[in-house]
């Protein structure tokens, strides 16, 4: 996993000031990678629908011997949708950014023109916006590009749709122009065309087997004439660049330098980019911006992708890092999968729960309370157990799906029993806070160790789906935001409870002030959105545990600084080399070329779909709806449970209140829209309610207790 600085190493010079804040920040953005001299020329062979388990010894030996003699990872193929055609691949390439391709799904063939050829105005979206970068940059810099294929064509074509050189064929080109270029480009779409059905991709169950295998045997002989006409002396990368049906897998992506050459390629080196901060993932876009650095070409600002980079110390035949690179992808296919049934059941477990929750309180006597206590401890502790279960090996088992959900509730199982097995279970925050200190704890050691945890979890992402690749993902954010702010509010109870309540309102800041420093920082956490909603939450459960009142003008201006903050972080990123920054600081970049809005309109189509749902839903209704009755009807609806549990520990309320401030704001600011909130409330509330069944066999608070609570109208 691509280096990232320790969060306990940033923390400790900045606080200490043994150097700048922005010199730290400048330097957490990857491991840095040693420049080579620029490739005399550079050849890019497109094989559309090619993924690592198709390739083998047998069945493609020319794809299997580049292997042996390449940087090799995985390829996010992810444009504008779901599923990449053929020609959406091509034209992000050519654009440098996710594009989409209109209605077909394979490029139309270029009009011959002179030895070139000449893209015109068509329905697989030519001259689509951003169409014709990478094209237009060779030419510039006074280069030639020759092409063979449509795709290719539509790749190298510049603004004007001009390719120097092509050839329908591998056969076709002449001899002398596979030298003259120092940019080639190929298309090898043998391993898709048994997919395309009236110029849409079909389902993979629609092709036989057989057909499937012998069209990757023949997209390896296609590769194979390539490679035999390709001057010695170029940098060859290798892109599946597509899907090959409408399923996304990962794809396969290669580079072959001379250094990876003559140290043994797959044995020794892994291929990564600074844009996915994985030594084995790179994404579409990477590929524009890695053909334009082999040959020593500046890549323009609108480019979204950064160069390949290959990663030496990994050791190992070919055929053992071909493995692992499949295992990757049926792990991100099988979370893909299960995510919705997953969901669902968590969906109808919380329902579930609250309504079992209402008869036990109302009618249940003792027993039931405590089992209620452990219920509501469990189904808190099951989306940090889902991030955990990640550090087993579940997808090399005969079942994934159900070694994962197997293995998320043992360990379920475990935390909860950790939750109640101290002296702190006999207190009214002790368990809840013991679930929120593992869940906070689990996502800062997995932000600090490259996020392999929050990879392909059922509560994360995945390099399938292509959303995101590194850094806090929004359900974790939800999650990790709601868990820092209720530990707070435990530490700032036990120091009220000492009489020291400017010093609980000095931990309220500085827990949530770190927490913010671990989410919002390039390269860490990454997030933006997730700040925002984590500032605000921070300041609003510092200004009710010092007992101040909360008007809705110290809400607005609370959130307004949330947002500064955040759009402050962005613009520090964006001050960096474009090869440090991240989607923070290309953002701004975004918002400088005027190309922001489309972004942030996508971001906020894709918030407002989440409120239909059926699956978050139920989540944040039944939650909403249980806490808001329990609080305007404590006696009917929770036998006074939280009331009580307010009563016995007053920061309690403060620290809900931040979490939900946290989730709302979240939910505006973040394209998981309702994902954020349901998470930060399956999350609070249950553990809220095992707090008032605690406070419930306690009984009444003592007046001394309740005194250190803010007036009823300080918190209004």
């Amino acid at each position: 996993m691509r280096a990232i600085p320790t969060l306990i190493r940033m923390l400790v010079l900045l606080l200490t000031g043994v150097v700048p804040a922005g010199a730290l920040l400048a330097g957490t953005a990857g491991a840095a990678h040693a420049q080579t001299s620029p490739a005399a020329r550079v050849a890019l062979i497109g094989v559309p629908g090619l993924r690592w388990s198709d390739l083998g010894p047998e069945a493609t030996p020319n794809l299997w011997r580049l292997a042996g003699e390449s940087a090799i990872g995985s390829l996010s193929v992810r444009t504008m949708g779901p599923v990449t055609c053929p020609a959406a691949g091509w034209l992000t390439i050519s654009a440098g950014i996710r594009t989409t391709a209109g209605e077909r799904c394979l490029p139309e063939a270029p009009r011959a023109q002179g030895q070139g050829a000449l893209v015109t105005p068509d329905a697989s979206g030519a001259h689509a916006e951003g169409a014709g970068l990478l094209g237009q940059a060779i030419h510039d810099a006074g280069l030639c590009s020759a092409a063979v294929g449509p795709g290719a064509a539509l790749a190298l074509a510049d603004r004007a749709g001009r390719v120097d050189a092509y050839a329908a064929t591998v056969a076709e080109l002449p001899a002398a122009e596979w030298g003259r270029c120092p940019f080639l480009a190929i298309d090898v779409d043998a391993a898709v065309r048994p997919y395309l059905a009236s110029g849409t991709l079909t389902d993979e169950q629609d092709v036989p087997a057989a057909t499937r295998a012998q069209a990757v045997r023949d997209a390896d002989r296609e590769v194979g004439e390539a490679l035999a006409r390709i001057p010695a002396d170029a940098t060859v990368l290798v892109a599946g660049l597509a899907d090959h049906d409408r399923t996304p897998h990962l794809r396969v992506a290669m580079m072959r330098t001379p250094e990876t050459a003559r140290t043994g390629g797959a044995g020794g080196f892994r291929l990564g980019s600074d844009s996915t901060h994985r030594d084995d993932m790179v994404i579409l876009p990477d590929v524009t911006a890695t053909l334009l650095a082999a040959r020593g070409l500046a890549t323009p600002g609108l480019v979204m992708g950064l160069p390949w980079t290959a990663t030496a110390g990994h050791s190992g035949p070919v055929a053992d890092a071909a493995r692992e690179l499949a295992a990757a992808d049926v792990a991100g296919q099988t979370v893909r999968d299960m995510t919705a049934a997953f969901f669902t059941a968590f969906a109808v477990a919380q329902v579930l729960f609250y309504g079992v929750a209402y008869l036990i309180l109302r009618r249940g006597g003792p027993r039931g309370r405590s089992a209620l206590r452990v219920a509501a401890l469990a189904l808190a502790a099951l989306p940090v157990s889902t991030y955990v279960v990640n550090l087993f090996p579940w997808v090399k088992t005969p079942w994934p799906a159900f070694t994962i959900v197997a293995g998320a509730l043992a360990i379920d199982a475990v935390v909860t029993a950790v939750a109640l097995a101290g002296p702190w279970r006999r207190t009214v925050l002790g368990p809840g806070t013991v679930v929120a200190a593992i869940t906070g704890a689990v996502l800062v050691a997995d932000l600090a160790t490259g996020t392999t945890l929050q990879l392909n979890g059922v509560m994360g992402y995945t390099g399938v789906v292509g959303a995101r690749y590194y850094g806090m993902g929004n359900i974790p954010n939800a999650l990790f935001a709601a868990s820092a702010l209720l530990c707070a509010a435990a530490v700032a109870q036990a120091l009220v409870a000492r009489g020291r309540r400017r010093a609980a309102v000095a931990a309220v800041l500085a827990i949530g002030l770190a927490c913010v420093a671990v989410e919002a920082w390039p390269g860490v956490g990454s997030k933006f959105g997730g700040t925002i909603g984590f500032v605000s939450a921070t300041a609003v459960a510092a200004v009710l545990v010092a007992g101040r009142r909360l008007s809705a003008a110290r809400l607005a201006v609370i959130c307004a600084g949330g947002a500064v903050f955040a759009l402050t972080v962005a613009f520090l990123d964006h001050l960096r080399p474009e090869a440090d920054q991240t989607h923070l600081g290309r953002f701004i970049g975004q918002v400088a070329h005027g190309q922001a809005v489309e972004q942030i309109q996508q971001k906020l189509e894709a918030m407002l779909r989440t409120f239909g749902n059926p699956n978050l839903m139920p989540i944040l209704v039944a939650a909403l709806a249980f806490l808001v009755f329990a609080l305007r009807n404590p006696g009917k609806v929770t036998a006074g449970a939280l009331p009580l549990a307010f009563a016995r520990a007053p920061m309690l309320r403060a620290g809900l209140a931040g979490a939900l401030v946290s989730g709302v704001v979240g939910t505006l600011a973040s394209d998981s829209g309702v994902a954020v909130l349901s998470m930060t409330l399956a999350l609070a509330v249950p553990l809220a309610l095992a707090a008032g069944v605690r406070a419930l066999e306690l009984g009444p608070a003592p007046s001394g207790e309740a005194a250190h609570s803010p007036s009823s109208t300080d918190a209004r």
